[in-house]
């Protein structure tokens, strides 16, 4: 849900109309939920780890002198997006929110949107989910702050699910509901609900490694098997219900100690270098929880306090990253979700 900071944007509303939201990484799974967990996290030193769409009054065309909508990209992984527009999610995002405007017989305002495109595609951190919550709710917050007009925050959510399923040919919405909303969120099969917050643990620091390698999502599902044995089918069950309760009774050692993935990492490992090496050790230093992030390649790491963090942050920035890509940051819980900066 976006919060609005007002303030630094009252100054210069008068001389140009725009609008910039950050929309935060996210772990998809949280091991235990495939695809029904989600949690948005943040760097305790700051750094945006997600993206930036700016979302501004379209300028005119120097032939033409029509304004019209347009797309720049720029950032740290722009290189990795297609070239072409039409190609780029944010665009798309544009034309599905513009159908949405002219169903409700509402005036479509020409924009130029930028994206600063700080996420690692392919990461397992939700990338796509972050450029797909910053487009739609920088628009929803561009038309409210200028046209008087805004999607309430299901609509705009089941939004971000169509793009996020666009991507990746299905429908889930563990990385966009906890980017957009934050927290700790997991998916209800209610179309009109969509997903619940749960209370997390967010005195917990998250150690978040990103080994600079890309493993599409396609290729991580690809090698799931098509079918699971009864055993798996019960394992996976009884241990989300745990966690699930866990949470809510805020009992941080019952739910760390089912913190299992048995859908998605047994078959995923093979995928991630290093990762089987990496998990072991934290494991055995005392870590609360290892996991995949996602898809991966990127680990989290789950501990009580900072000074711990930051010692497997540092081992893992020895021993887990493998190009110049790659970073660990130590995060929290991000509460807030998508906000205006």
């Amino acid at each position: 849900m976006v919060s609005a900071t007002s303030e630094k944007f009252s100054s210069s509303a008068t001389t140009k109309q725009s609008v910039s939201v950050f929309a935060p990484a996210s772990i998809g799974n949280v091991s235990v939920g495939f695809d029904v967990l989600g949690l948005a996290v943040k760097p305790i030193d700051g750094t945006l780890l997600g993206d930036v769409v700016t979302v501004e009054s379209a300028v005119k065309n120097s032939v033409s002198s029509v304004q019209q909508d347009s797309l720049i990209v720029v950032g740290a992984f722009a290189n990795k997006l297609p070239k072409a527009k039409e190609d780029n999610i944010v665009w798309s995002c544009l034309q599905l929110f513009n159908q949405a405007l002219l169903a409700e017989n509402q005036a479509i305002v020409p924009v130029q949107m930028t994206l600063d495109k700080k996420m690692p595609v392919g990461s397992g951190l939700g990338s796509s989910a972050c450029s797909v919550v910053a487009a739609l709710a920088g628009l929803n917050a561009f038309y409210a702050k200028y046209q008087d007009f805004r999607f309430d925050e299901k609509i705009v959510l089941k939004m971000t699910g169509q793009m996020e399923a666009q991507i990746s040919g299905s429908l889930h919405y563990d990385n966009v509901a906890p980017c957009y909303l934050g927290g700790l969120q997991l998916m209800v099969p209610d179309s009109e609900v969509i997903s619940r917050i749960l209370p997390g643990f967010n005195d917990c620091y998250y150690v978040m490694a990103y080994p600079g390698i890309e493993v599409s999502t396609k290729a991580a599902r690809d090698v799931l098997p098509t079918s699971y044995s009864r055993g798996d089918v019960i394992s996976y069950g009884q241990n989300l219900a745990t966690f699930v309760d866990a949470c809510h009774r805020q009992d941080k050692a019952q739910a760390f100690s089912v913190l299992t993935d048995v859908v998605a990492e047994p078959y995923r490992t093979n995928l991630l270098p290093k990762y089987q090496q990496a998990h072991d050790y934290l494991m055995a230093e005392g870590a609360h929880a290892v996991g995949i992030s996602g898809s991966g390649p990127t680990l989290f790491c789950i501990c009580d306090s900072q000074q711990q963090a930051q010692r497997y942050a540092l081992w893992l920035q020895e021993n887990y990253l493998q190009t110049a890509l790659g970073f660990v940051h130590v995060c929290q819980v991000d509460e807030t979700g998508a906000i205006e900066i």
